[in-house]
C-alpha cells in the first residue's frame, strides 16, 4: 500500500498566512499523542466524540498557542480512525512547533493524499468519490464546483453500481449454468440479456461522451482567438479578461507565441488563447507561434474568429463540437448606423468595449450546464472516461459473443470483463500503482 495505516499521522489542512491553522491528527494513537502536548479541562482520550475542547499546546512549562481540539471517534470521523484536528494561530512557528512536537510523540507527516486514502480504505468513500475530494479543492468556478459536489455525494458511483450488479447478476446465472450443463438448460434468458446489454452500452456511451463537456467545465473551456495579424486579436483578450496580459501594437506579427488567460463567465471558466496570426513568413520565431496557434485551433472547445469590416474571415478547419464564433472587430471605426451583426457575424470593438457584453453571452450559451446545476451524472476524469471507452468497446464484443451463440462460461468471461473495468472506476477493482498515481497528485493534509 502507499503508507502504513497503521501509523498515526498529522499535517497542516489550511495554507500558512492566514489568521487561523488547521492541524490533522489522525490515527489509533491520535489522542493519546495529542494528550502529551495539549492541556485543557479534560483528557481528550476521555472526551466525548464530536466535541470542541478549549486549552493550550505545551512544550514542557512553555506555552506555545491557546488551541481548540475537535475530537472525533472511529468509524464516526473523515477517515474512519480516531482523529483530532487543532486550530491554531496561523503563525508559521506556531504550526512547525506543534509538529514538531507531535512528531517527538511518535506522529509522522502524513503523505499526500493520506487522509483521503484512508477514508477509502476504511470504506467511507470509494474511489470516484475520493477523486472528487481533489476536483472540489482544486474547483475554480460553479459548474466545476456543482460537478465535484454531485461525485462527492456518491452520484456517480450509484449509476456505475447500478449497472455493474445488472452484469453480476447475469454472469451469476450463466455460470450456473456450468452446474447443469448435461441438462442444456438455460437460466439466462439470452433475449432479455441481449436487451440488457444494449441498454448498458447505451448508457456507459452516454457517460463517455459526457466527458466533452464534463472535462471542459472542470479544467476551463478553451477558447482559441484567431484571425491574420493585426486584427486585434490581443485587445481582445484582455479586454475579455480584463487584464493588460498581451501586447499589442500595430505592428503584424507582435504576438509570436500563444498566450493564455482566464475568466469566469456566469459561472463557467473560459481559458482564451492569443494566438499568433497565421501568414507565410520567413521569421523561424514566428512560424514556430504560428504552428501552435494550429495546435491551439485544434484543441479549443470554441474559436473566435476575429477578422475586420469588408474582409473575409480567417479559415481555419474546424472538428466536430467545435463552434466557430465570427466576430468583426474595430466597429467604433465603422459607419455608427451599421447593424451590429453582419451575416450573423458580431460587430465589437475590442478597444472600446462595445459589443462585448454580446460576444460573452454568445460563448457563454455554448456550453450546457443544466445537467452540472441538477445532478446529472457527468464525467470530468480522463481515468473514468478510458476506462468507460474500453468497458464500451468489452460491452460490444460480448454482444457480438451472444449473436454468435457463445457458451454460458464464455459469454460470462466477457459480462466479468465489463465488471472489473466498471469497477476500476470505483475502486472495487484496483491495484496499488492505481492508488499512487491518484493520491499522489492530492496536497498534504487531505
Amino acid at each position: 500500500m502507499i503508507t502504513d495505516s497503521h501509523d498515526t499521522i498529522a499535517a497542516p489542512a489550511t495554507a500558512t498566512g492566514g489568521a487561523i491553522a488547521l492541524i490533522r491528527v489522525s490515527g489509533p494513537h491520535a489522542l493519546v499523542c495529542c494528550d502529551r502536548i495539549f492541556k485543557g479541562s479534560v483528557r481528550l482520550a476521555d472526551a466525548h466524540p464530536n466535541t470542541i475542547h478549549y486549552g493550550h499546546i505545551v512544550d514542557g512549562e512553555r506555552e506555545i498557542d491557546d488551541v481548540l481540539m475537535s475530537v472525533f471517534r472511529a468509524p464516526h470521523s473523515y477517515t474512519g480512525e480516531d482523529s483530532a484536528e487543532i486550530s491554531v494561530h496561523g503563525s508559521r512557528y506556531i504550526v512547525a512547533e506543534v509538529l514538531r512536537l507531535l512528531s517527538r510523540c511518535g506522529v509522522r507527516m502524513a503523505a499526500p493524499g493520506e487522509f483521503t486514502v484512508r477514508a477509502f480504505l476504511a470504506g467511507k468513500m470509494d474511489l470516484s468519490q475520493a477523486e472528487a475530494v481533489a476536483d472540489m479543492i482544486a474547483a475554480d468556478s460553479k459548474a466545476a464546483h456543482a460537478l465535484a459536489s454531485t461525485q462527492m455525494k456518491g452520484g456517480y458511483s450509484s449509476s456505475l453500481h447500478e449497472l455493474r450488479q445488472q452484469l453480476l447478476d447475469a454472469a451469476a446465472l450463466l455460470e450456473l449454468e456450468l452446474d447443469f450443463s448435461e441438462e442444456d438448460v438455460e437460466f439466462a434468458d439470452r433475449t432479455q440479456l441481449a436487451a440488457m446489454l444494449d441498454n448498458i452500452s447505451a448508457e456507459v456511451q452516454r457517460l463517455a461522451s459526457s466527458f466533452h463537456t464534463g472535462n471542459a467545465l472542470k479544467e476551463g473551456v478553451a477558447v482559441a482567438i484567431v484571425g491574420k495579424p493585426n486584427v486585434g486579436k490581443s485587445t481582445l483578450l484582455n479586454r475579455l479578461t480584463g487584464e493588460e496580459r498581451a501586447i499589442t501594437s500595430e505592428i503584424a506579427g507582435t504576438t509570436r507565441d500563444t498566450i493564455e488567460e482566464s475568466c469566469d463567465i456566469d459561472g463557467v471558466r473560459f481559458r482564451f488563447i492569443d494566438t499568433a496570426g497565421i501568414r507565410e513568413t520567413d521569421d523561424k520565431l514566428e512560424r514556430m507561434g504560428i504552428e501552435r496557434t494550429r495546435k491551439a485551433i485544434a484543441d479549443a472547445r470554441i474559436i473566435v474568429s476575429i477578422n475586420e469590416s469588408g474582409t473575409e474571415a480567417e479559415s481555419v478547419d474546424i472538428k466536430e463540437g467545435q463552434t466557430v464564433i465570427e466576430v468583426i472587430n474595430k466597429s467604433d471605426l465603422a459607419d455608427v448606423n451599421s447593424d451590429m451583426t453582419e451575416n450573423d457575424r458580431l460587430r465589437i470593438s475590442a478597444l472600446t468595449g462595445d459589443g462585448i457584453e454580446e460576444l460573452r453571452m454568445r460563448l457563454r450559451a455554448v456550453i450546457d450546464t443544466d445537467g452540472a446545476y441538477t445532478g446529472e451524472t457527468i464525467v470530468t476524469n480522463s481515468r473514468h472516461f478510458d476506462a468507460l471507452q474500453r468497458a464500451s468497446a468489452s460491452l460490444t464484443a460480448a454482444r457480438s459473443a451472444l449473436d454468435s451463440g457463445l457458451s454460458g462460461e464464455l459469454l460470462s468471461e466477457e459480462l466479468r470483463e465489463v465488471l472489473n473495468i466498471l469497477g476500476e472506476i470505483t475502486g472495487e477493482v484496483t491495484s496499488d500503482d492505481i492508488l499512487q498515481n491518484i493520491f499522489s497528485r492530492f496536497c498534504i493534509g487531505k
